[in-house]
């Protein structure tokens, strides 16, 4: 499979888990930390799965979204995806990771906005193509 690719993101993070992640364009600049479950002091830090949990909601609404739109279903202004991303020790060793992803499709009865969130998963949001096979995924609606 060949990509051709429109636009690229970059960012830098110093200090892994524990300190620094910024975006080249400047738009991401943020201190990190380990969340309490792992050993962290909490507070309001992002870290690696809150950014992956944003970056996989907002680029599966889009994909949700366009899935709808070629579908010719409306979609209400109360449209919104949550990721839950979480991680854990893997029995192969390492770590893990598992996703759940809720997508409300405003104005949809539960089995189209299943069939249109599902579509958007297998076919069309680059972070679903990604972590097929390698993140156990869970897609559901309501």
């Amino acid at each position: 499979m060949t990509t051709k690719i429109i636009y690229t993101a970059e960012a830098t993070a110093r200090g892994g888990r524990e300190g620094h992640v910024r975006s080249a364009d400047g738009s991401v600049d943020m201190k990190l930390a380990l969340p309490t479950q792992m050993g962290g002091p909490g507070g309001n830090f992002a870290n690696p799965e809150i950014l992956f949990a944003a970056g996989y909601a907002a680029c599966f609404e889009g994909a949700v979204r366009l899935v709808a739109r070629e579908a010719g279903v409306a979609l209400g202004p109360d449209t919104s995806v949550t990721a839950r991303v979480g991680i854990g020790p893997r029995s192969a060793g390492g770590f893990g990771l598992k996703v759940d992803i809720k997508a409300h499709l405003d104005g949809v009865d539960d089995a189209r906005a299943l069939e249109l969130a599902n579509r958007a998963h297998e076919n069309i949001c680059p972070y679903s193509h990604a972590t097929r096979g390698n993140v156990d995924v869970d897609v559901s609606v309501g």
